[in-house]
């Protein structure tokens, strides 16, 4: 998992913001302990029973007495099963039975101070109550450390996000046509030439249509990452209608037999009405082609964007029907929340995550590695 240990280095500002309140919180009204609450029981040493005895007989046999109680200090070890319970509690909580640390109570003003702090990191109202909520069940009133509670959120924020951790989906059709929306700035050019080589790599036949017929800058960037992925990108003229350049870009795929065709659209504000009415003139263009098209409409947001990224979501999906989310810039932001609280609104497939300009800073969402990097969980 190379790209979440570099996941890990990157969200930095997420996990370090987090980390950092976390233990303003717990030390805010806890103390130094030594294990006081651990998470399994110790057993009471108890008299062995009888040997090939069915249940321990409650008199001893006059011939063979009772084991004797073991002066050494330490105790009997515990039944393997006990063991390997403790053990996977052990990994999650990561705790030793000596292990001294600050721990706090979770009471009504920790779960406050905790729901603040991710509010805080963009989580949303009503996704942070419902976390620190399901963090407090069956937990209340327990001392916890700074490492416990970021094994609980980590714990929430992946049980949150595996319903929507789902790679692009290919299908038979060919050509399978992608489309790509987002707000101007998101990552889309960057987005669709990273996507279109890691398919190229996968053996698809791979074409690109540079939609963004009002931005030379995107054209040539696009083709720059045509060149390196060995993909062809189709262009039109500056300032020419980008719908018509789909039609011919996907009535060429068909003639050509390409297994994917990218459609790279311009950047466009959610609240610019005459932006959004072209996005849905290119939709009902290319249906004149293939009336099941698009197949995929990918939404690419810039975590950077917190909150906004929510409303860009909303509009999106009336106007172009969006079937996922690519995030990107999760590494320039304090606040990689908001991709939590997509997941808990939405439950939109989150398809990628970037965090870097590389060819492989983009890779599939993973919730569990996700969850570990924003809360700064050592695994």
């Amino acid at each position: 998992m190379a790209f979440f240990s570099k996941l890990k280095n990157k969200l930095f500002k997420s996990s370090s913001r987090l980390e950092e309140g976390l233990d303003a919180i717990v030390e805010d009204g806890g103390e130094e302990t030594t294990n006081p609450d651990p998470v399994i029981p110790q057993p009471e040493p108890e008299p062995q029973p009888v040997p090939e005895l069915p249940e321990p007989t409650p008199a001893p046999q006059p011939a063979e007495p009772p084991a004797p109680i073991p002066t050494d200090p330490t105790p009997a070890a515990p039944p393997p099963e006990v063991l390997e319970t403790r053990g996977l509690l052990g990994k999650l909580f990561n705790r030793r039975e000596d292990r001294t640390a600050i721990r706090r109570t979770l009471d009504d003003d920790m779960l406050e101070q905790l729901e603040e702090l991710l509010i805080a990191s963009d989580m949303g109202v009503d996704t942070a109550l419902r976390v620190t909520a399901n963090m407090a069940e069956g937990r209340f009133g327990r001392k916890l450390s700074t490492q416990e509670i970021k094994a609980l959120l980590a714990q929430e924020v992946a049980r949150v996000m595996d319903p929507v951790a789902k790679p692009m989906p290919l299908y038979p059709k060919r050509p399978q046509v992608v489309l790509v929306v987002g707000v101007n700035g998101s990552g889309k050019t960057t987005t669709i030439g990273k996507l279109a080589s890691q398919f190229k790599a996968a053996g698809k036949k791979v074409v690109i249509a540079a939609g963004d017929t009002f931005r030379a800058a995107a054209v040539e960037q696009l083709q720059v990452w045509g060149d390196r992925a060995g993909v062809p990108v189709l262009t039109a003229p500056e300032g020419s209608d980008p719908a018509s350049l789909a039609f011919d870009a996907l009535t060429k795929a068909q003639n050509e037999g390409t297994d994917l065709l990218m459609i790279d659209t311009a950047g466009r504000l959610q609240n610019r009405a005459d932006l959004m009415e072209e996005l849905a003139k290119i939709v009902r263009v290319i249906r004149k082609v293939d009336d099941t098209a698009p197949h995929n409409t990918l939404l690419v947001l810039d975590a950077t964007t917190g909150q906004n990224a929510l409303s860009q979501v909303e509009t999106f999906r009336k106007l172009a029907d969006v079937s996922g989310l690519v995030m990107t810039k999760l590494d320039g932001t304090a606040k990689g929340g908001v991709l939590v609280a997509l997941a808990d609104k939405f439950g939109l497939p989150i398809h990628a995550i970037g965090v870097g300009e590389q060819i492989d800073d983009l890779a599939p969402f993973d919730p569990e590695e996700f969850a570990a990097a924003l809360t700064g969980l050592q695994t």
